[in-house]
């Protein structure tokens, strides 16, 4: 389509630049842990070892990488070439052979083959302003078996009377735990980027046909669901 959303143009950070790339684990680290979080994730999704799993938005591959320690097969795909190679090395280090990367995103990526019995997506949903977004939630529950799961992670800000208070909360947390850099990051992502309401992505979800089984909400806008088809 002429006018579909071009989802290789980086909006807020410019993960095309290999610059951005190699600070990005490490900025990560400061508010994640990355360790914990994957194993979290895996066992949300009842992850083992004749799952298929896709991950939309693998960025560096840390999260696939593990993934591929419990699961039968597991393909990555970001829209940033920077970031597929460092997930490729990353791979090919570690010589884990089931694991692959595409270079597509959440409107482009086609699949083939067994229909993935789990798709997960961290913090790369919220690069699609809400239209795009319940385009991509609509093809991931048509990508995914019937019965599986879908883990989306990403920035939501609740609805609540005053809408700066969490928003602010959480920049105060990103500056003491990364200083400026952490500050600045966060600050930019709500001026350029497109996370959107709960309720407004509760209803996308549910929309699309999933039935939202878990929803987590910590350090203020950081929203956990775990879906089933």
């Amino acid at each position: 389509m002429n006018w579909q959303w071009d989802e290789f143009r980086q909006t807020g950070r410019d993960y095309g630049q290999t610059d951005e790339v190699a600070q990005y684990d490490r900025s990560h680290a400061d508010f994640r842990d990355l360790t914990k979080e994957a194993q979290s994730s895996l066992d949300q999704i009842d992850a083992g070892p004749k799952t298929t799993l896709l991950d939309i938005g693998c960025g560096t591959g840390w999260f696939a990488i593990a993934a591929a320690a419990r699961c039968q097969t597991v393909i990555g795909i970001d829209v940033s070439e920077a970031m597929l190679s460092e997930a490729r090395w990353k791979a090919n280090t570690l010589e884990q052979k089931n694991v692959r990367f595409e270079h597509a995103g959440f409107l482009t990526y086609e699949h083939t083959g067994f229909a993935p019995d789990a798709i997960t997506t961290t913090f790369a949903l919220h690069h699609l302003p809400d239209y795009w977004q319940a385009v991509a939630l609509r093809r991931i529950y048509g990508m995914l078996a019937p019965g599986g799961r879908f883990l989306l992670r990403d920035v939501v800000i609740p609805d609540c009377p005053r809408l700066n208070e969490p928003v602010q909360a959480f920049i105060s947390e990103q500056s003491q735990a990364g200083g400026d850099f952490l500050r600045e990051d966060a600050e930019g992502h709500f001026r350029e980027e497109f996370s959107t309401f709960d309720w407004v992505v509760e209803g996308m979800l549910a929309r699309a046909g999933f039935t939202i089984l878990d929803r987590r909400i910590d350090s203020h806008v950081i929203a956990t669901y775990l879906c089933k088809k």
